[in-house]
């Protein structure tokens, strides 16, 4: 007997949903059941044709630049308005430069830039959605679910990304504080910490035949992953099969992280 993994009557916010994992999360989301909010930086023609795709009644995508806390309070007030409600929060959004930068050469501006996205963006978003859930009448069902993604990186590191590595570990750290801090109010806090998948962010990577080797070759399924590999932790995290779960660091990277 199969049991489906269901969101049916819960309203949904997932930041960085145009593309990739974010997109994979947002139709998995609408199959589901769900009512999805997805937010996008620049990709228009991507995040209209994934709302077109999963139908304009149940999703619903906004431009958001998510680089301070503000653009994140705008963003939970827009869903809100759209839907009426805020159930379940993904932090997806991030950013990783490409480029390999010894951390004496690394510029204020792209530790400040990866910072405010990765780290001051998803802050935002995990205040103002817990206001909002908070607010909310309920009756046996829990209060709410945060998912952020995170990264391998933030667990081992990554040489030449220390900013990448360092947002990502914070919020792994956020996740284990905020678990407890919101368990009484039925909050459910974890985080899926994927490795290398194939998405826009890592093709340049995964495509040079060096670097795209050796990739391959620390992970031990040998492969990188794909986004509807992540998209579906995340969804589980998020429905009733996983009630007791909370402040869990959720690994999908093919045994990646213990290889590190």
């Amino acid at each position: 007997m199969s049991i489906p993994l269901s969101l049916v009557g819960k309203v949904a916010l997932i930041s960085g949903g145009s593309r990739g994992i974010g997109a994979s999360t947002v139709r998995m989301f609408v199959a589901a059941g769900a009512k999805v909010a997805f937010s996008y930086r620049s990709a228009r023609d991507q995040a209209d044709a994934l709302a077109k795709e999963c139908g304009s009644a149940v999703c619903h995508p906004i431009a958001s630049d998510l680089n301070n806390p503000e653009a994140a309070r705008s963003l939970v007030a827009e869903t809100v308005k759209h839907f009426g409600r805020l159930d379940i929060l993904v932090a997806n959004h991030g950013v990783w430069p490409p480029e390999d930068v010894p951390i004496e050469r690394m510029t204020d501006e792209q530790w400040r830039s990866t910072m405010s996205i990765n780290l001051d963006g998803v802050f935002g978003l995990v205040k103002h959605a817990v206001a909002q859930m908070k607010l909310q009448p309920r009756q046996n069902a829990p209060a709410g679910h945060i998912v952020l993604i995170s990264s391998t990186s933030g667990q081992r590191g990554e040489a030449f990304h220390c900013d990448y590595s360092a947002t990502k570990g914070a919020l792994i750290s956020m996740v284990k504080g905020l678990s407890t801090e919101l368990a009484p109010a039925r909050i459910y806090v974890n985080c899926v910490a994927p490795g290398w998948v194939d998405t826009d962010m890592s093709v340049g990577a995964l495509a040079d035949p060096k670097t795209g080797d050796l990739i391959r070759r620390t992970i031990p399924l040998g492969r990188v992953g794909t986004p509807e590999e992540i998209a579906a932790p995340v969804l589980f995290l998020c429905t009733e099969h996983a009630s007791f779960i909370t402040g869990e660091i959720f690994n999908v990277n093919g045994g990646a992280v213990l290889a590190g």
